[in-house]
């Protein structure tokens, strides 16, 4: 069965560029960057490297990038290293539509006794910036705001919100996983102080991350062990993995064009096909202003999960905008936040591209999937014979 894969903001596939870059690290290069011969002075070497490719693509130095395990581990190490350093201070503001990695380190810390605002959305999924700013006090410890979102692709006014909160002398970071690639990013022209990567969502390995550590940033290390990163992530590098993530920085850079054309010109072929085929569909978030290969459509009366299993059947792998697990059908938070109603949440299906789709991708896509809703309404209990009626 041939797949087509439009499930790019929940991982993406290997680059074969970024594959051969990782392979010699695995076996004919295998030193410890740590040691003093020169077999892993070879591997030292690289690792500086895959660092300056990585800091190229963001706009930073190279002594500012920190390597981790994943974007989670860089989520958690900005938010912990905040609040370590500002012992006095007790409040957290991020947002409703954050990444568990953040949403959920909020969770916990306010269990611990920090107070924890989560800035409102309206219904496009944009931020209610004047309740960010009224908000902001001496007691803040970090502002922690997505540069994108992960399930509607909503881009937030990042160097505008860092700029306030750098003027209150606020720790300011962003979780860029989803917008790193995608978007161009310069950190030197922002106020942002800490900036997460997750390799696997730009084409590089799964386990790599990176942490962004504007120079002067008050710092303490999540992961306490040796020397490495400069004392600033304990734990012997991932050099494979180091090198892979700095080739897929490299070529995110050479198809940034591509991802804002190309992609984007097929998504919104996707959408604007799909909206006109299936009756009582709409997009969730803002048209205007998101990332240039998402999109998540809302279909009325029926369910997301029915929806991925009918097209898993014929290849087609996407996502669902419901938090669907056994026991549960709500919608996920990122639709809550937004008012989304729950029919439409509810059968939720968001698809993001990569350069590695086709137009062949899309006309499969948008041949299969209108049968697969009307079949689903047909069946559903809050439709009459297809039409879209609620039950009375």
């Amino acid at each position: 069965m041939n797949i087509i894969y439009l499930d790019n903001n929940a991982t993406t596939q290997v680059a074969p560029e970024v594959l051969e870059e990782m392979l010699p690290y695995f076996s004919e290069f295998y030193g410890n960057p740590s040691s003093m011969y020169n077999f892993a002075g070879q591997t030292a070497h690289k690792l500086e490297e895959a660092r300056s490719k990585v800091a190229s693509l963001l706009g930073a130095s190279s002594e500012e990038i920190v390597f981790t395990s994943c974007g989670t581990e860089s989520d958690n190490t900005a938010i912990q290293t905040a609040i370590l350093s500002n012992p006095d201070k007790k409040h957290i503001i991020t947002t409703r539509v954050e990444h568990p990695a953040v949403k959920n380190m909020g969770e916990y810390l306010s269990g611990k006794g920090y107070r924890v605002t989560s800035v409102p959305v309206d219904s496009k999924g944009r931020l209610d910036l004047d309740y960010l700013y009224k908000n902001l006090s001496d007691d803040t410890a970090i502002v922690s705001v997505m540069w994108a979102n992960n399930e509607t692709g909503v881009i937030f006014p990042i160097e505008e919100i860092a700029q306030a909160v750098k003027e209150k002398g606020i720790v300011f970071h962003t979780d860029a996983v989803q917008a790193v690639g995608k978007i161009p990013i310069d950190v030197s022209s922002t106020s942002v102080d800490m900036l997460s990567i997750s390799g696997h969502k730009l084409h590089g390995p799964k386990g790599i991350g990176v942490l962004y550590v504007r120079k002067g940033t008050k710092f303490f290390p999540f992961m306490i062990g040796g020397h490495q990163e400069g004392g600033r992530r304990g734990g012997t590098e991932n050099v494979a993995s180091i090198a892979g993530l700095g080739k897929a920085c490299e070529l995110a850079a050479a198809h940034m064009e591509e991802e804002n054309t190309r992609v984007k010109a097929l998504r919104d072929r996707l959408e604007s096909e799909l909206l006109k085929r299936i009756p009582n569909a709409k997009i969730n978030g803002d048209t205007d202003n998101r990332l240039p290969n998402t999109t998540s459509i809302g279909f009325d009366y029926v369910e997301g999960e029915s929806i991925l299993l009918m097209m898993n059947e014929l290849g087609i792998c996407a996502s669902s905008g419901s938090a669907c697990t056994s026991g549960s059908l709500e919608p996920s938070h990122v639709l809550r936040a937004m008012g989304v109603p729950f029919t439409a949440a509810h059968g939720s299906i968001r698809f993001s591209l990569s350069v590695y789709n086709t137009e062949k991708d899309i006309d499969v896509v948008i041949e299969k999937l209108p049968p697969i809703i009307q079949r689903l309404r047909e069946m559903s209990p809050f439709c009459e014979a297809g039409n879209l009626k609620l039950e009375t």
